[in-house]
């Protein structure tokens, strides 16, 4: 029997989002992000529905091998690159494109006795993560071209610490690093993310990569998805299980945090953070009932949230209730719950079923 908590990917609203991507980078390549299980919308799914980005990327080769066994063919980046010899052989078979972060990695490919992989060198210009400092990209990179595990031109690529702040300095302060230190440099270069995409032309470069944006959340700290003309992909759904009338004064939920103000009447709705719902949600998130705001009241439980019907007396049993999705971005719950959109909407289908509604078909894909 299907479960009241379910979560809906729409691909029309994807490959709308991919659109706004493609008409924003401007001639730029698009190398679509779908790490994570894509965010948690179902990896092989969602990259098939992708078919027009002119490449995709994946955080472990695990990702990229799925990919290539559900017949993608389009070229795979892998950001976290090869960890040991044997991988390279895999990557040289499966046609995939290796990030090269840290010295290690340079003993490995001179180790290796496979045929030459595709390579991105990457440079740590500011975020503090992975890659190469700036003083040291000319050397490493001589030393990839010289070798012949390593196919002729190398890529060049850094990542955006703080795209997301529209007035940071750290933006530009990174691209004139990078473009310092790749001077006169050949091969194909990527520095954007979704912000920077949006918001930062000069970043743009050979290849941009979104990844938050496609999904229909806004990659930035202020202001919502709809200002950049995207549409949510993902809807976190449940239903009215029951209703209840409680009296002024009656405390709700686990150490009855909540204290009605008033008789009222109160909802339970079938889902939780054991389905991905952000436990730590604060008393007034927003949630939709028959398409009508209402807020949550008390704490969030494992399988249940309860509801303020006030705003909607007419509420009944087995009404829809969204808890985000259409009409309710997920940014917007994720300001409630001092967290992220990313982790959200990667976590909601962990341990629920994932429908998909789209042109090539409805289904579902499990993780």
């Amino acid at each position: 029997m299907k479960r009241a908590a379910t979560a809906t990917v729409d691909l029309d609203a994807l490959r709308h989002n991919l659109t706004v991507a493609q008409t924003a980078a401007a001639g730029s390549r698009v190398m679509a992000v779908v790490k994570a299980n894509a965010y948690g919308h179902g990896l092989i799914t969602i990259a098939k529905a992708l078919q027009h980005a002119d490449g995709l990327a994946v955080a472990c080769l695990d990702e990229a091998i799925r990919l290539r066994h559900a017949g993608l063919a389009q070229p795979i980046l892998v950001l976290q690159g090869f960890h040991d010899v044997e991988q390279i052989a895999l990557f040289a078979q499966l046609n995939l494109i290796a990030v090269v972060h840290h010295a290690e990695q340079l003993q490995m490919l001179r180790d290796s006795d496979s045929a030459a992989i595709r390579i991105w060198l990457k440079i740590d210009t500011g975020m503090g993560r992975l890659g190469f400092y700036p003083v040291d990209v000319r050397e490493v990179y001589q030393q990839l071209k010289g070798s012949s595990a390593v196919q002729n031109e190398v890529g060049l690529m850094s990542h955006m610490a703080s795209a997301d702040e529209l007035d940071s300095p750290v933006t530009a302060q990174q691209l004139a690093c990078f473009n310092d230190c790749t001077q006169g440099l050949a091969g194909e270069r990527s520095l954007a993310n979704s912000a920077a995409l949006l918001a930062s032309p000069e970043s743009r470069a050979d290849w941009v990569r979104p990844g938050l944006m496609l999904y229909g959340a806004n990659p930035f700290v202020s202001g919502t998805a709809a200002d950049w003309n995207l549409r949510p992909v993902m809807s976190l759904s449940s239903r009215l299980m029951a209703i209840k009338q409680i009296c002024k004064g009656q405390r709700v939920g686990y150490a009855g945090s909540w204290t009605a103000p008033e008789k009222m009447l109160m909802g339970l709705v079938a889902i939780g953070y054991g389905d991905g719902y952000p436990r730590h949600a604060v008393v007034g998130t927003p949630l939709l009932i028959a398409g009508k705001r209402a807020t949550l009241i008390g704490r969030v439980s494992m399988d249940l949230l309860n509801v303020d019907l006030s705003s909607v007396p007419e509420a009944k049993v087995g009404d829809e209730v969204v808890l985000w999705g259409e009409g309710l971005p997920v940014d917007e719950v994720a300001q409630s719950s001092s967290t992220l959109a990313y982790e959200l909407l990667c976590g909601a289908t962990k341990n629920l079923e994932l429908g998909i509604n789209g042109e090539i078909g409805i289904g579902n894909e499990s993780n």
